[in-house]
C-alpha cells in the first residue's frame, strides 16, 4: 500500500507539472503571436499609419496588454534600454531588473527557452522586430514566465499528497494490524495448542466460533487430535492389556517349568507339564493374535468394503460354524445348527471381517451354552432399512448389567452363562470393532425369548454397492 501510495503521488505531481508546463507554453505562443500580428496591422494611434520605431510600437503594445501575474512583458530597444508594464511581479528579481539574464535572452539565437537562475526558474519567448526600415534602431519583444509560485505550488499539492497518504497508510496499518489479528488469533491458538501437546496430554482442544476457513481449520485440527488421542489411548491400551493378560500364562509356565523334575523317573511329570507349558503358549499366541487384530482397527484398511449376495454369505457363515461343535465330548450328541432366515439383495460390505465377527458369535455361543443347545444363523433386513446378521441361542443368555461390559477387552460375564472355554475376553471386542468398522456400523445384544437366550446382532448400513455400467449402455 506505501508503494502504492507513493505512485499516486508522485504520478500526481508529474501530470501536474506536464500541464503547467503545457500552459506555460500556450501563454507564450499566444503572446508571442499577439505581438506578430500587431507588427503587421498595427496602426498608431497618433498617427494613424504603421510605427515607424521599434520603441512605440513597442509602449503601445505593452499599454494595452494584461498578463497574468506570474508572466512579465518587456520591450528592448538596443542593449539596455528596457519598457516594461508599471506592476508589481511577485519574484523577488524581476527580469528588467537581470540585465546579464535579459541579455542572454535577447542574444540567444533561439525564439524560446529556459533560464534557469538562483532566484527561480523563467520560461521565456521572444519576436525581434525593425519597424519602417529604420536600421538604427532595433527592438526585441519579451514574455517572461516566472514559473517558481506554480512548481511551488505543485510541489504543495505533493506534500499533501504524501501527508494524506502517510495518515492514510498509518490508518490501515492500525485496522489491519488489528482485523489480522482477530481472523489469525484461531492460527495462533492452534501453534499454542500444538506446542503444548504432550504424549501424556493430548486433551486440549481449539474453541471453534464461526463458519469460516479458520473455523474450518481449528475443526481439522481438532479432528486430528480425536484420532491421535484415540490411537494413543489405543497403544496404551494394547500394552496394559497385553502385560496384564500375558503375565499370568508366562508365570504359569515358569513355575512349571522350574518345578519339572529332570530325573528319569519324572517322565510322567514332565509330560503333564509339557502339556500344560504347550496349553499357555498356545493361550498367549491367540491372546497376541486377537491384541494385534484389535490394534488394527485404526487404519485405513481394517474393513475393505466390496458387493456381496447376502444369501450367499449367509449360507458361507453357516456352513463354516457347523464345524464348531460336533458332539465329540463323551456323552455329548451333535449339536443342533439351524438356517434361520436368509435375506436377499446385494449390499457393501467386507465378507472376510464380517465372516470373522459370526464365527466368533458362534464361538461364544458354543462356549456359553450347554450340549446339544441350538444355535441359528441368520441374516434379515430391519424396518430401518438396515442389514442385520445374527447368531441366536436358546442358552442362559447374559445379565443386564453385562450387557455392556461384555464387549470390552479382557472383560467377561458372569457365571450365569456358564463359559466353559478359556478365552482371553477379546472376542466380543474383535466382533464391535468389525461392526464399528463399517460406517454407521454396530453390535447388539438383544433376548432371545422372554425366558431368557441371548442373540447377537450385527447391524450394518444396507447400503447398495455402485452400479457399474456395462459397455453398450447409455448414460
Amino acid at each position: 500500500m506505501a508503494v502504492a501510495l507513493t505512485t499516486v503521488a508522485t504520478t500526481t505531481r508529474s501530470i501536474l507539472l506536464r500541464d503547467t508546463e503545457q500552459r506555460v507554453t500556450r501563454l507564450l505562443a499566444q503572446e508571442t503571436g499577439e505581438f506578430a500580428n500587431f507588427v503587421k496591422r498595427g496602426q498608431d494611434p497618433e498617427t494613424g499609419g504603421p510605427f515607424t520605431t521599434a520603441r512605440r510600437l513597442l509602449r503601445v503594445f505593452l499599454e494595452r496588454q494584461y498578463s497574468d501575474p506570474d508572466e512579465e512583458l518587456l520591450g528592448v530597444v538596443g542593449e539596455d534600454s528596457v519598457i516594461r508594464q508599471r506592476r508589481d511581479l511577485p519574484t523577488q528579481l524581476p527580469l528588467y531588473r537581470d540585465k546579464p539574464a535579459l541579455r542572454s535572452i535577447t542574444g540567444d539565437s533561439e525564439r524560446s527557452g529556459t533560464l534557469h537562475r538562483p532566484e527561480g526558474e523563467i520560461r521565456w519567448a521572444k519576436v525581434d522586430v525593425k519597424p519602417g526600415g529604420d536600421r538604427s534602431e532595433r527592438g526585441t519583444f519579451v514574455v517572461a514566465f516566472h514559473a517558481d509560485r506554480e512548481q511551488a505550488r505543485v510541489g504543495e499539492v505533493f506534500r499533501v499528497l504524501l501527508a494524506i497518504s502517510g495518515v492514510a497508510l498509518l490508518l490501515t496499518c492500525v485496522i489491519g494490524w488489528g482485523v489480522a489479528g482477530r481472523i489469525l488469533a484461531p492460527v495462533r491458538l492452534v501453534r499454542t495448542t500444538a506446542a503444548q501437546l504432550t504424549e501424556q496430554d493430548l486433551t486440549r482442544r481449539i474453541p471453534v466460533h464461526g463458519h469460516d476457513d479458520v473455523s474450518a481449520l481449528a475443526e481439522t485440527f481438532n479432528s486430528m487430535l480425536d484420532r491421535l488421542e484415540r490411537a494413543f489411548a489405543a497403544q496404551r491400551q494394547f500394552v496394559d492389556d497385553a502385560g496384564h493378560e500375558l503375565r499370568t500364562p508366562i508365570t504359569i509356565v515358569r513355575g512349571h517349568l522350574e518345578l519339572m523334575d529332570q530325573s528319569a523317573s519324572g517322565v510322567r511329570e514332565r509330560e503333564e507339564t509339557v502339556r500344560v507349558v504347550t496349553d499357555e503358549l498356545d493361550r498367549m499366541s491367540r491372546i497376541v493374535e486377537d491384541l494385534l487384530m484389535l490394534a488394527k482397527v485404526e487404519r485405513p484398511d481394517f474393513v475393505t468394503p466390496e458387493p456381496v449376495e447376502l444369501a450367499e454369505l449367509t449360507a458361507d457363515v453357516f456352513v463354516k460354524v457347523r464345524a464348531l461343535d460336533t458332539g465329540d465330548s463323551p456323552g455329548e450328541g451333535p449339536r443342533p445348527w439351524e438356517l434361520d432366515q436368509v435375506a436377499e439383495g446385494t449390499v457393501s460390505l467386507d465378507p472376510q471381517r464380517v465372516t470373522q465377527a459370526m464365527v466368533q458369535l458362534a464361538q461364544n455361543a458354543v462356549q456359553h451354552t450347554p450340549p446339544r443347545t441350538a444355535v441359528r444363523i441368520g441374516s434379515r433386513r430391519s424396518a430401518a432399512g438396515e442389514v442385520e446378521l445374527y447368531v441366536a441361542d436358546n442358552g442362559p443368555g447374559v445379565r443386564e448389567e453385562d450387557a455392556e461390559r461384555v464387549f470390552e477387552r479382557f472383560r467377561r460375564g458372569s457365571a450365569r452363562r456358564g463359559a466353559r472355554g478359556s478365552g482371553a475376553g477379546l472376542g466380543l471386542a474383535i466382533v464391535r470393532a468389525i461392526a464399528e468398522g463399517h460406517p454407521g456400523g454396530r453390535v447388539d445384544l438383544r433376548r432371545t425369548t422372554d425366558d431368557g437366550g441371548a442373540t447377537f446382532v450385527l447391524v450394518l448400513p444396507a447400503a447398495e454397492p455402485p452400479s457399474v455400467a456395462e459397455p453398450g449402455d447409455e448414460t
